[in-house]
């Protein structure tokens, strides 16, 4: 975003990357370390910021393994695991949903189970939990409403009484910004001039 890459080693990063990755196609925190949602959407993220590659940041079958991994957490209550065999968590919506829409496989989001999933994990007085029947917090709720900016049901909904209240601004998964405020950051805070 800030077009200053010079701090970094890009061939050491994106080689740490590939070294987390996991048999599965996720990626762990480390190297050999269990696949997680979110560090699997940071992998992702950071290796399609990477400016100026002379090859995709993932080979086409690492790109369909993790596909396969994301779509693998996408739980039967319409919501997404953050690992392999737990339960659905309202904030791997937004990290598995962010990383499947940088793939271009987001298209393999049911919005409308999404959706479901996140308003049964709403609280009555307001906030979004981790799961139906948890208390809410700020780190969820934000997330949940990141997620339905790039899955918003409304377009399934037709002309349903309450589809415009699932309209959201779109949402930018590569800096978890909306496109308009990541327009705006790429237009105007570029790297100092030398």
């Amino acid at each position: 975003m800030l077009d200053d890459w010079s701090a970094i080693d890009m061939r050491r990063a994106i080689g740490y990357i590939a070294s987390c990755r996991t048999y599965e196609g996720g990626y762990g925190q480390a190297p050999f370390c269990e696949a997680q949602g979110g560090t699997t959407y940071i992998a992702i993220a950071s290796l399609h910021l990477v400016p100026g590659l002379s090859k995709p940041p993932m080979t086409p079958a690492e790109r369909q393994l993790t596909i396969h991994w994301l779509i693998s957490n996408y739980h039967p209550s319409g919501g997404f695991c953050g690992r392999t065999g737990k339960d659905a968590d309202a904030c791997y919506c937004f990290w598995c949903g962010a990383a499947l829409h940088i793939l271009g496989a987001g298209d393999l989001v049911d919005t409308l189970s999404l959706a479901r999933f996140l308003a049964s994990c709403q609280f009555k007085y307001g906030g979004i939990a981790k799961a139906p029947g948890e208390h809410p917090d700020p780190y969820h709720t934000y997330l949940s409403l990141a997620a339905l900016s790039m899955y918003s049901p409304a377009p399934a909904m037709g002309n349903h009484v309450h589809a415009a209240s699932w309209t959201f601004e779109p949402l930018d998964p590569l800096l978890n910004a909306r496109e308009e405020t990541a327009l705006w950051a790429k237009k105007y805070i570029p790297k100092p001039k030398t």
